[in-house]
């Protein structure tokens, strides 16, 4: 195996373990979706869970009035499954992040709801790590029709 691709699958094991708490918390609420008549499958390594409590739960995610995903770690939890399918590039992308931001995710990104509502942007729609999202699945979509 050559040297990078070494580099690459222990890169992949840091951010396995360093996202892990954040995935641990979304594993859980992923089973209560299951025990409540969800379904699960495993994609891209990331495991991602829909319907039951968890649709429920979505529909009523404050500040945006719903979602239909979101990401915990190397868990997405969305709506339905075509939720997860027309959201996965963006999704993906907060994966990433956790990644590279572990436990921390979730402090700078609920730290910065705040201050983003007092400079009068938008807490969600405005949030970097949302504009990276947004910004990142609509280039990967563009490819698409090339």
């Amino acid at each position: 195996m050559p040297q990078s691709a070494d580099r690459l699958s222990a890169m992949s094991v840091v951010g396995y373990l360093w996202a892990f708490p954040c995935t641990l918390i979304g594993l859980l609420i992923g089973l209560l979706g299951l025990a409540t008549g969800g379904r699960a499958q495993l994609v891209e390594g990331v495991v991602e869970f829909w319907g039951g409590l968890i649709a429920w739960l979505l529909r009523r995610v404050p500040l945006i009035g719903g979602a239909e995903a979101m990401t915990i770690g190397h868990v997405v939890l969305g709506q339905t499954f075509i939720s997860l399918e027309l959201t996965r590039r963006h999704e993906h992308v907060h994966v990433r992040q956790y990644e590279r931001w572990g436990i921390l995710f979730f402090i700078i990104y609920f730290g910065l709801m705040p201050w983003l509502w007092w400079k009068g942007a938008h807490p969600y729609f405005d949030h970097p790590f949302e504009v990276e999202a947004f910004r990142e699945a609509d280039q990967t979509d563009q490819g698409d029709f090339v």
